[in-house]
């Protein structure tokens, strides 16, 4: 593991994606269906490791998950690879609550979690 994961503020990170870094959403399908970082690519961290060649080894990428513990470790996996990886610091959650744009119209922030999953597709569980 990487001594120290690289971490990146929202400001960092817009700039780098404007400089044509890559933004990687690690998150579960359900939570990607429900709202993502406009311009993100949906790579789940359960499926990193076969689908680590979408990734351009030549090009910055910056990783993001719910609040930070999935993209801390897809990061220092992607970085002891030998990719230039950084997290987003406080990953969607502190993106939506800084009113940064989300797609698609009418995107939220998704719980986590199996149980989550289960209950909105059951519709048990009400939109966010």
């Amino acid at each position: 593991m990487a001594d120290e994961t690289r971490e990146i503020s929202r400001d960092e990170a817009q700039k780098l994606i404007d400089d044509g870094a890559q933004l990687v959403d690690v998150r579960a399908e359900h939570e990607w269906d429900a709202g993502r970082i406009v311009g993100a690519t949906h790579l789940p961290l359960d499926d990193l490791a076969g689908r680590s060649a979408e990734i351009d080894p030549e090009r910055p990428v910056i990783l993001y998950c719910r609040g930070g513990n999935r993209s801390t470790m897809a990061t220092d996996a992607l970085a002891e690879a030998g990719f230039d990886a950084a997290k987003l610091s406080e990953g969607i959650v502190g993106w939506a609550e800084a009113g940064l744009p989300l797609e698609p119209e009418g995107a939220r922030v998704a719980e986590s979690g199996e149980a989550a999953e289960v209950l909105h597709s059951s519709g048990r569980l009400p939109p966010g």
